[in-house]
């Protein structure tokens, strides 16, 4: 199986927003890479095989963000 690729459209307004999502996609397991754009309201994961959408999803909300859209590999999925 191949990694995952994880999309998220999050409401954040500032740099300590998107710094929060950052700091807690870089201390999950299983995350490969990521990016977070402030500008662009998303958060981008790509994640090994064994990291699923929900935990992905969970961490971030974690942060108190609001997560109002996602996607995995592609395909739009719940929040």
């Amino acid at each position: 199986m191949s990694e995952h690729n994880y999309k998220f459209n999050i409401t954040m307004t500032c740099g300590g927003c998107s710094g929060a999502v950052d700091r807690v996609l870089k201390k999950l397991d299983g995350v490969k890479s990521h990016t977070v754009n402030l500008e662009g309201q998303t958060a981008e994961v790509v994640a090994e095989p064994s990291l699923d959408y929900a935990t992905v999803l969970n961490t971030i909300k974690k942060t108190g963000k609001k997560v109002n859209t996602g996607e995995a590999d592609g395909q739009p999925q719940e929040v």
